[in-house]
């Protein structure tokens, strides 16, 4: 039988969803906390890779199981696993869904802080002092939407295809707070990053919107600005095909 189990995690002292040789991952934690609760070997497949330092508020992963698993699975996990990894819940469903081919929205949230805060700095990005224009951030976050291409904020790896489909990309202010919302198909390495590093110049007003339109027109990833740091980057949503189900 398949299941999808619903986590959280903060990921601040691990290098990404998924298991590496050197490197703890919260792919790794899980899988063993499993493994030794149901008494034998788990392989989780999750809904996507957050790469090193990055966040989420839901995460889903599927695995498959001979039995029904008893709801009291859920706390035994938490009390097991460590603070930085929450479970939300374990749910049956088909023996063909998959936690990351059937999923068919993904949405990205990045964290800015406009003062210093020295409780929130490994949650934030902290852009103290800096004054930036939002109206103009958000036009360039317009154009995303428009934009079907993503190659230029993508780094290299096996993907054959780098097209995403956007359906949010926006910029709220609540006091000195500042949060990127951008929501998609699919997104590739590192883009979300790269894509708020690149507008956060435009913020700045040391790029105009009409270079920031030709470069991505050129592809030309060398006036890109520099990807922001893994930290303030959460993912907040998945949303499924009711397939699954």
């Amino acid at each position: 039988m398949r299941y999808f189990i619903e986590l959280a995690y903060n990921g601040n002292n691990y290098h990404g969803w998924q298991i590496q040789k050197n490197n703890i991952s919260i792919e790794e934690v899980l899988e063993y906390c499993l493994s030794k609760l149901l008494k034998r070997s788990i392989n989780l497949i999750g809904a996507g890779r957050t790469d090193s330092g990055v966040h989420a508020l839901q995460m889903f992963a599927h695995f498959d199981f001979e039995k029904n698993i008893e709801i009291s699975l859920v706390d035994k996990l938490n009390r097991f696993l460590p603070k930085s990894i929450k479970v939300f819940r374990i749910f049956m469903v088909k023996n063909n869904a998959h936690a990351r081919f059937d999923v068919i929205k993904r949405t990205y949230e990045y964290h800015i802080l406009l003062q210093k805060d020295p409780f929130c700095y490994k949650m934030n990005w902290q852009l103290s002092g800096v004054k930036l224009n939002i109206q103009k951030m958000n036009q360039a976050s317009e154009f995303l939407i428009k934009n079907t291409d993503f190659s230029i904020f993508c780094k290299k790896n096996k993907s054959s295809t780098k097209n995403c489909i956007l359906y949010k990309a926006y910029w709220d202010l609540y006091g000195n707070k500042l949060c990127f919302t951008i929501e998609a198909n699919r997104f590739l390495r590192n883009m979300v990053r790269s894509i708020v590093g690149t507008i956060i110049k435009i913020g700045i007003e040391k790029l105009s919107i009409e270079d920031f339109i030709k470069i991505i027109k050129n592809n030309n990833r060398n006036l890109l600005g520099s990807s922001a740091p893994p930290y303030g980057l959460f993912l907040v949503k998945i949303i499924y095909n009711n397939k699954i189900y």
